[in-house]
């Protein structure tokens, strides 16, 4: 009986991986984009399927739609495993998803998006109090100074500080370091550009018609 409920467990969190890798595969910066504007997002603005370069080449109503998406897809796998096989798979589920939304299966394992809203919805389905606190702190870096850039790093880097603080369990406090890690990893080309003066402010509000160009820069993705 004893091994038996191991191997459950066991065979839980190899399919909580699967399924959020799954889940963070489905693009939906990029198909969102395809289906109602017959584009790849990836040759416009930054180059990014992420939706902070969808909002910025097509407003508001594809970049707040893609926000929420990419933030469930993050959310939903973190939660359904935390609480249906152990808080352990739902944070390899969280983690799956963004390794998906960075690599996705269905972009044929092409750079994907930056993983700050899927990392986000993984952390509010595992540990609702460091997702929010590092929410609150995208938000408020974010109004202060217009850059989606800087606002994805400080909010990736409290999630391990709140979590320790907060006293969660080790495999919350790693994967809360190691998804720190590699969203400022992933925002190194955004660090340069701040260093140098160039990284660009967001706008909330996109003039009718206007389009970012598309970058030469290899560079030059943002988040």
């Amino acid at each position: 009986m004893g091994r038996s409920l191991q191997n459950s467990g066991t065979i839980g969190i190899a399919l909580g991986i699967v399924v959020g890798y799954l889940a963070g595969s489905v693009s939906f910066g990029y198909w969102l984009v395809r289906l109602f504007k017959h584009e790849d997002v990836r040759t416009q603005g930054s180059g990014n399927i992420g939706a902070t370069n969808v909002w910025r080449t097509y407003g508001r109503w594809y970049g707040v739609p893609v926000v929420l998406l990419d933030t469930a897809k993050g959310f939903v796998p973190a939660l359904v495993f935390s609480l249906a096989v152990s808080p352990l798979a739902g944070v390899l589920a969280g983690a799956g998803a963004m390794l998906g939304h960075a690599r996705p299966l269905f972009l044929k394992f092409e750079k994907g998006g930056k993983m700050v809203a899927t990392t986000g919805g993984a952390f509010l389905g595992v540990a609702p109090i460091v997702g929010a606190v590092g929410l609150g702190v995208w938000i408020v870096v974010f109004l202060l100074t217009r850059y989606a850039s800087v606002a994805s790093m400080l909010a990736a880097i409290s999630l391990p500080i709140a979590a320790a603080l907060l006293g969660y369990s080790w495999p919350v406090i790693v994967f809360a370091a190691v998804a720190a890690g590699a969203v400022v990893l992933l925002h190194r080309a955004n660090l340069k550009r701040l260093l140098r003066g160039e990284e660009n402010r967001f706008a909330l509000l996109r003039r009718s018609g206007a389009r970012e160009p598309r970058t030469q820069r290899p560079d030059a993705q943002n988040p």
